[in-house]
């Protein structure tokens, strides 16, 4: 009897290893990827009329595809290619990169906006996926003009 009693109580490794085990655990359910990393290359001033170029760089750190648009927004009106959309298939082992090439006269605030969204057609066999969090990135720049 006395043996059984000693096969069922808990040694100090015992305890040690299901608190390791535990603490592993839980941190292996924490999830730190991002959804959007997103790279805005601009000069910070531009002579007025000048073309300038603003490069987005667009990475993921999911598992899986997604459909992404990108567009600029102003708070100027700013005409031409600067009204473009992209819309491309964005993974995790193949970041994108989008160009805009505009003029303006008047300093600019401008938002590059990437939005996650539904379409077909756009990622191979049609997989990809929404985040539940969020489904909008931007990053605001200020272009100046003199």
């Amino acid at each position: 009897m006395h043996a059984l009693q000693l096969l069922f109580r808990p040694s100090h490794v015992t305890l040690l290893l299901v608190l390791w085990l535990q603490l592993g655990t839980n941190k292996a359910q924490e999830d730190n990827r991002k959804v959007m990393i997103m790279d805005v290359e601009i000069p910070q001033t531009a002579k007025a009329d000048e073309e300038v170029t603003l490069k987005l760089v667009v990475k993921t750190e999911l598992r899986e595809c997604m459909v992404v648009k990108s567009y600029l927004v102003s708070s100027r009106p700013v005409d031409g290619p600067f009204n473009y959309k992209f819309t491309a298939c964005l993974c995790p082992d193949y970041p994108r990169t989008f160009f805009w090439d505009f003029q303006s006269n008047n300093t600019v605030t401008i938002a590059t906006v990437v939005d996650v969204i539904r379409q077909l057609n756009i990622c191979p066999n049609n997989k990809a996926v929404i985040p539940i969090e969020a489904n909008r990135f931007h990053v605001l720049n200020t272009l100046w003009v003199y």
